[in-house]
């Protein structure tokens, strides 16, 4: 029997996506749809936000033919006041899977730098048309780009550009894909209601395909403040987060080619002399004080390879394995990789380590996470069981692992700063739900900023009853970092402290008319999808949802007791009115005289003194 050999390949980010569009929100014609409606208006709100602009969105579907039935092509189309993008960036913030600017450690309403591009390949593959992108940064010149993505590399390909002269600044996304607008049409007009109600600075406009507009005008005219990027905290960090922030805070080691070799020559007043490795080596020795630090870490090299700038010339180094003493280089005269081990007395060590090593522990807690001082930073590496100054590059596996499960432990360090999110606020918030839903009574509350896992989140909640709206309550609109989110509602942690409520405390009974609005922001919102439509009940959230419905549950109620009062005077002042009339008319003949006494007058004490 012969066996087969096992063949293994790697695929690119937009590959996988295409291969797994279901976990991007792309499953169906229906969810597809509106899905990349989402995507593109987030993105630009999220623009206009980071630039403190207030938002002005257009977003227009159109069928490519009215009169062919659902799923058919249709024509997506998002514009925008933002600050535009740059030319260089346009190819690959619309053209490359997992390229853009939500990386960071600050709150935005996306997460992977995913959606949008996700949406363009969408189309692509549906349709096999490219994406339109017009693109203003000064609202003078608009570059104007006709992009296709090259799903196997991950990368764009520009079939046309050129530019215009405008007067406005923006972007314009246009995108064919295939849709099912009878199915979807009612998620994506409540998505942009619920969208204009929980951003109520903005004004959005959608043009549908049947040829309505709805269009929400600004109802605030303040903005929330511009969410900033942190420094990540200790808690919410694992060991490959550490292994990636060690690369950023580590010397790389030069690239040794011809530029840095006349660099080397020539500090070392060699530009002119060809000496021997001996010779190099003695003169470095006098100027060493002299030296830049990149050049000193060209001659440590030497110092182990025993080469001169001849040699070093025609050498690569790969890899410098401290814990294991080892350097790893590439020999280009003899085409084959090669090692040495590093002497641990050679005077040149420490440089070279030291460089690869990086910052000691303390000086990376201190550097590299928030809210960690000099004292807290030795107080941490004495709990954990290290030396303060260690440095991180000699840690091994065993010793990183320790040093994640420590900081997780740890519990001196001080909460997240919450100053990289940007809630809406309790004064908008409550604008937004009087606008929207016209109730007799509303509540708003922003509780404190927690933490889960080290990220930083607010949680906002109001509740609405009464007036115009609906019965049937509690109607629940939920959001995370202004997102609404719509589908999979049945395994949100919002819902789940919704339905764990006992409304009859607060007396609220039968189909009551009411709303609930909760708003979750943070750096990182634990969704369980990469669709982003439903967040886990992670413990911490869970608990500040429960404290911040209870606080308006409680409002909800004594709003209740006076509203009870009320009507029950009401009943009583009804009552009077149906039968003072007989009783004065009864009594006046019993007395024989002909003028009634004065009833209404008891009527208005009695409505007063009931509204007392």
């Amino acid at each position: 029997m012969s066996s087969i050999k096992e063949k293994f390949n790697q695929i690119s980010p937009s590959e996988f996506f295409y291969r797994n569009r279901d976990l991007a929100g792309f499953s169906n014609p229906t969810r597809s749809l509106y899905t990349a409606v989402r995507e593109f208006v987030e993105n630009s709100l999220d623009a206009c936000d980071q630039k403190g602009i207030f938002p002005d969105v257009h977003l227009s579907i159109k069928a490519v033919d009215p009169d062919a039935p659902d799923p058919k092509p249709y024509i997506l189309t998002v514009k925008d006041n933002g600050p535009g993008i740059e030319s260089k960036h346009v190819p690959l913030a619309f053209g490359t899977v997992l390229y853009g600017s939500k990386f960071g450690l600050k709150q935005a309403r996306g997460m992977f730098g995913l959606g949008a591009t996700m949406a363009i390949l969408y189309g692509q593959i549906t349709t096999n048309k490219p994406v339109y992108v017009k693109s203003s940064t000064d609202g003078k010149i608009q570059d104007e780009f006709e992009l296709l993505l090259d799903i196997q590399k991950n990368k764009p390909v520009i079939l046309k550009h050129n530019t215009k002269e405008v007067t406005k600044r923006g972007l314009s996304v246009s995108i064919c894909l295939e849709g099912d607008y009878a199915k979807a049409g009612s998620k994506i007009k409540d998505y942009v209601y619920e969208t204009s109600l929980i951003t109520p600075y903005a004004t959005i406009t959608f043009d549908d395909p049947k040829g309505e507009k709805f269009h929400y005008s600004k109802i605030v005219n303040e903005m929330p403040p511009a969410p900033t990027i942190i420094r990540p905290h200790a808690h919410g960090i694992d060991v490959e987060t550490i292994r990636r922030m060690m690369v950023e805070s580590q010397f790389e080691i030069p690239n040794i080619d011809d530029i840095m070799i006349e660099k080397v020559r020539k500090d070392l007043g060699l530009a002119k002399k060809n000496l021997t490795f001996t010779g190099i080596m003695d003169k470095a020795a006098k100027r060493w004080k002299t030296l830049s630090r990149p050049v000193r870490v060209v001659i440590s090299l030497m110092s182990f390879l025993e080469m001169d700038f001849d040699k070093l010339s025609k050498v690569r180094i790969d890899d410098i394995d401290v814990p294991n003493k080892k350097l790893y280089y590439w020999d280009f005269g003899d085409s084959q990789a090669k090692t040495i081990d590093l002497d641990s007395d050679n005077p040149y060590y420490k440089q070279l380590t030291g460089t690869v090593q990086g910052e000691t522990l303390t000086a990376f807690l201190t550097k590299r996470f928030q809210r960690i001082g000099p004292s807290t930073a030795v107080k941490f590496a004495e709990f954990a069981g290290f030396k303060p100054e260690k440095r991180m590059g000699s840690l091994t596996n065993e010793e990183l692992v320790k040093l994640s499960d420590s900081l997780q432990k740890f519990e001196d360090f001080l909460s997240p700063d919450p100053s990289c999110l940007a809630p809406l606020g309790e004064e908008p918030l409550e604008k937004g739900m009087k606008k929207f839903f016209k109730p007799d009574f509303c509540a708003v509350v922003q509780r404190p900023a927690s933490a889960y896992s080290g990220f930083p989140f607010v949680v906002e909640m109001g509740i609405a009853y009464g007036g115009e709206i609906k019965p049937g309550g509690p109607h629940v609109y939920r959001y995370a970092n202004r997102i609404p989110l719509l589908y999979d509602e049945g395994s949100d942690v919002v819902l789940k402290v919704v339905n764990d409520t006992d409304w009859s405390r607060y007396k609220v009974k039968g189909d009551p008319p009411f709303v609930i609005v909760s708003h979750i922001c943070s750096t990182r919102i634990p969704y369980k999808t990469v669709g982003k439509e439903n967040v886990a009940d992670r413990q911490e959230i869970e608990r500040e949802l429960r404290l911040g419905l209870q606080f308006l549950s409680r409002k909800l109620a004594a709003y209740m007791s006076k509203r009870g009062q009320a009507e029950m005077a009401k009943k009583r002042a009804n009552l009077y009115a149906k039968y003072l009339p007989l009783i004065s008319q009864f009594c006046t003949e019993l007395s024989g005289k002909t003028k009634e006494p004065n009833y209404k007058k008891l009527l208005e004490e009695e409505i007063t003194v009931d509204d007392k």
